[in-house]
């Protein structure tokens, strides 16, 4: 165990030794200048002007004009000249274009296509800088496919979680067993809960009831708008409380389940929730479980 111990003092010896650096007239030998050091004072002086140099090299370079003549930066100067001729040559460019059109318009009275009692300079100013600065914002048949083909395809777009549940404080409108989940590719955008009948149907959250009627399909219906877009649906009910127009608030109740319209096979609720036309999970904010 003495070797190791001698050998880390070896180098500690070595690295604490200290030397003389002298410096002497060639012609006299006379001593001008003599430094005390150790090899350990040499690689500090060489690590710290090192790092001095290194340093000062990134700021010269990134605080000064010398960054222009390292290839990938671009000299602020250049940019300004070729911004000012980008501008010029538009100016230019749209010039040429007026005169054109100017030329045009005389031609028309010299060859007899207009009359030159007809003819004014301050009238062809007027329609030459009309139809210049006329811009064409009809979309083509191509655009209109595109964007029809868009909204079908975003129409029934499922929306992740969000910050939701913070956004809102969510009632389930009931509890029970659900009987139906949410599947998307089965297009079936709500949970169906079976319930007892003449169970009371609370509003999920508090909102403006936008449609309470009849259909054949799905029987009592009733639907809440929220804030920021979000509508809460209500289906197959046997009776509706409240009609449209009415506010009310989260838990309140706004109807009665039922099992009313063709699709519905027993007494339950068929809850949908949808985000700016974007199909929700209601299970995600909602626990229906009892």
């Amino acid at each position: 165990m003495e070797a190791p111990t001698k050998k880390k003092g070896k180098i500690a010896t070595k690295l604490l030794n200290k030397y003389r650096l002298v410096i002497l007239n060639e012609n006299t030998f006379e001593e001008q200048v003599s430094f005390k050091l150790t090899r350990l004072n040499v690689f500090v002086l060489v690590m710290i002007t090192s790092l001095l140099l290194i340093t000062g090299t990134i700021f010269l370079i990134a605080f000064s004009p010398l960054r222009e003549y390292i290839p990938g930066y671009s000299s602020s100067e250049l940019s300004e000249k070729a911004n000012r001729l980008a501008y010029e040559t538009d100016s230019i460019l749209d010039k040429v274009r007026y005169n054109e059109k100017y030329y045009e318009s005389i031609k028309k009275v010299l060859t007899g296509q207009v009359s030159a009692e007809s003819f004014s300079k301050d009238s062809v100013d007027k329609d030459i800088k009309k139809e210049l600065s006329t811009v064409n914002l009809k979309p083509s048949a191509e655009d209109i496919e595109l964007r029809k083909e868009v909204e079908k395809k975003e129409k029934y777009t499922v929306k992740n979680s969000s910050d939701l549940e913070q956004e809102y404080l969510f009632i389930p409108p009931v509890k029970g067993s659900v009987t139906s989940k949410f599947d998307y590719k089965l297009k079936h955008y709500a949970v169906d809960i079976a319930v007892d009948k003449d169970t009371p149907v609370k509003a999920a959250t508090q909102g403006v009831i936008v449609f309470s009627e009849w259909t054949p399909d799905t029987g009592y219906v009733i639907l809440l708008k929220h804030t920021s877009g979000l509508l809460s649906v209500y289906k197959h009910n046997a009776k509706l409380l409240k009609k449209q127009g009415d506010i009310v608030i989260a838990g309140e109740v706004i109807a009665i389940a039922g099992s009313t319209g063709e699709f519905s096979t027993g007494p339950h609720l068929h809850f949908e929730l949808w985000e700016k036309g974007q199909a929700l999970n209601p299970s995600d904010y909602i626990d229906f479980e009892k």
